[in-house]
């Protein structure tokens, strides 16, 4: 996960959290299909984003998507035809959303250079980790507002407050509202939180499970922290981080640690060229490990990594992290 590190780490760390909208007139998802409203109604909108604040005259029309989060929350709202570019999956996106996916063109498989991204001429640049906004690769967000181009940054990557689902929320409602499809957001949101509530009632008399989140790492273990949305993903679906102590989303433990912490169960991040089994291998054939409960049980849960970061998969990805983990509760 070296895209990830340091540069989504610090910026979580040191990029201030500013989610609050001016309080400018909610806008309705006019028009039909793919299409935001002609007319631009609830415009002009203010926004700040991670520091960086915004007024839009009208929904931008020509939008790169770095990262596979925020280009599936866009798909998501119906706004594919607003794509002129997209970049950098981290596995594959949703079947629902595979069509749309093929009709935008895929700019570079990981970063585009600047000079990419300039030549879709796009207005607006939405990106997911704080590294698709790397200054010295030439992306940076004040360069490319030089350019004429807005900017949007998921806001995981600079939130501070200990309410991520919230976060979350939030950054579909103002991803909405940026694109004058507010009723599209607020729809999404409304069954998200019904979904999350489901969830929540299935697992409500059941003591949480002591989880360690494997993503990565030999010497060391790299593993979801007590921030971001991978901690509340665990907390929801009927478990405990043994990591929440790290102050931060994402970080490195010590295996002393893993096993002082007694994991009951280790949800391995899918992503990459690394295999599950091959992780799997790495943790059950380390003999400091043999005697963690999990490794002992082997009872693993495993979570592609598009399902562990801020987007539209979270609802879902809380219901089937539970089905893992407590799946006699969560049986219909």
């Amino acid at each position: 996960m070296s895209r990830r590190t340091p540069a989504l780490i610090a910026a979580a760390v040191l990029l201030p959290l500013a989610l609050t909208a001016c309080s400018t007139p909610d806008g309705d998802a006019a028009g039909t299909g793919n299409k935001a409203s002609a007319k631009s109604d609830g415009f002009p909108y203010t926004v700040t984003n991670c520091g960086v604040t915004t007024t839009y005259k009208a929904p931008p029309k020509r939008v790169v998507t770095m990262n596979q989060h925020v280009t599936e929350i866009m798909l998501e709202l119906g706004l594919t035809k607003s794509l002129v570019g997209t970049a950098y999956l981290d596995d594959k996106v949703l079947p629902k959303y595979e069509k749309d996916y093929a009709s935008v063109p895929v700019i570079a498989k990981e970063y585009p250079s600047y000079e990419q991204v300039l030549a879709t001429n796009p207005d607006f640049v939405y990106g997911g980790y704080a590294s698709a906004f790397a200054a010295g690769d030439g992306r940076g967000r004040e360069a490319l507002k030089k350019s004429g181009i807005e900017t949007r940054l998921n806001t995981e990557s600079c939130a501070k407050a200990d309410t991520p689902m919230e976060t979350l929320y939030e950054e579909v409602r103002e991803v909405g509202r940026t694109f004058g499809v507010t009723d599209r957001a607020e729809a999404w949101i409304k069954q998200a939180k019904a979904d999350n509530a489901a969830t929540a009632e299935k697992l409500k008399d059941l003591k949480p499970l002591p989880v360690f989140v494997y993503d990565s790492g030999d010497k060391t273990a790299f593993t979801a922290g007590g921030k971001g949305i991978g901690n509340e993903l665990i907390k929801r679906a009927g478990g405990t981080n043994v990591f929440a102590d790290l102050d931060k989303s994402f970080g490195d433990a010590s295996w002393e640690n893993v096993v002082a912490r007694k994991p009951e169960a280790i949800v391995i991040y899918d992503y990459g060229s690394t295999t599950v089994e091959q992780k799997k291998k790495r943790l059950l054939t380390d003999p400091a490990l043999a005697d963690v409960p999990a490794i002992k049980n082997k009872r693993f849960a495993v979570m592609p990594l598009s399902d562990a970061v801020l987007g539209v998969r979270v609802p879902a990805a809380v219901e089937k992290l539970a089905a893992q983990l407590h799946p006699a509760a969560t049986t219909s």
